[in-house]
């Protein structure tokens, strides 16, 4: 996956802003935590600015992108952490474990080095109701395959919460679902070379032709009204934090 996002990285930091409203989520599960973790840190998303951060990143791509901050970089994996136990006060992951070789050894990692709340943003890969898998169902078998079960956190990291975190109709960080009320989007290829599920399943020209032809006819509107009007909307994305 290091090479994957070597490519996948170019221009990321353009197309992947930090939402404030999923960063307020964040700030706020970690706590009063003061030294901080970020497990495949990538640019540095969602790092708490007034916090002691270390990151660690496998992509040198990802690691070049990151704003100047205070935050210590190192280069390497979420299943090799060189760190002693119970390094730090909290832990975070941000829409990475998907992308680890070894889940539960990358978990174990986290729970080992950590004295404190381990916080992941993920997908729960049961979720049924993101539009965009109705012209592209590789989406569901791709989350499927990768994103780890739910019960899974907790057998890895001890018990856990599991909260829903909605996506603001306008959200600046550009993820796969970051769209939902915005569907031309996924039809510029900018915007669909920040998604890594892109990337896994090839070519989907044909499926994205089906999608601009309804969007042209006014037939996606139409089928997906209900979502017209709404401010944020539940995409399947879960907040997992240690109890």
């Amino acid at each position: 996956m290091n090479a994957t996002y070597d490519k996948i990285g170019l221009n990321y930091s353009d197309l992947r802003k930090p939402d404030t409203r999923i960063e307020q989520v964040i700030g706020k599960a970690l706590g009063p935590a003061k030294t901080i973790l970020n497990v495949g840190a990538g640019a540095g998303s969602y790092e708490p600015a007034d916090r002691q951060v270390t990151a660690i990143e496998p992509s040198k791509e990802m690691i070049r992108q990151r704003p100047v901050s205070a935050a210590t970089v190192i280069q390497g994996y979420a299943e090799d952490l060189p760190f002693d136990e119970n390094s730090f006060d909290a832990s975070m992951a941000i829409l990475t474990v998907h992308h680890w070789l070894d889940k539960e050894k990358g978990l174990r990692e986290m729970r080992r080095v950590t004295r404190g709340k381990i916080v992941i943003l993920t997908f729960d890969p049961s979720f049924r109701g993101f539009w965009l898998a109705d012209y592209i169902p590789e989406l569901v078998t791709l989350d499927e395959g990768q994103m780890p079960r739910m019960a899974e956190y907790e057998q890895s990291l001890g018990p856990v919460g599991i909260s829903p975190v909605p996506i603001p109709h306008d959200c600046t960080d550009g993820f796969l679902s970051a769209y939902w009320r915005r569907p031309a989007a996924y039809l510029d290829p900018k915007v669909r070379a920040a998604m890594s599920p892109f990337w896994a399943m090839g070519d989907v020209s044909e499926a994205l032709g089906r999608l601009e032809a309804d969007l042209e006819s006014g037939a996606w509107e139409q089928r997906y009204s209900r979502l017209i009007d709404l401010d944020d909307c539940d995409c399947g994305y879960r907040l997992v934090t240690t109890t």
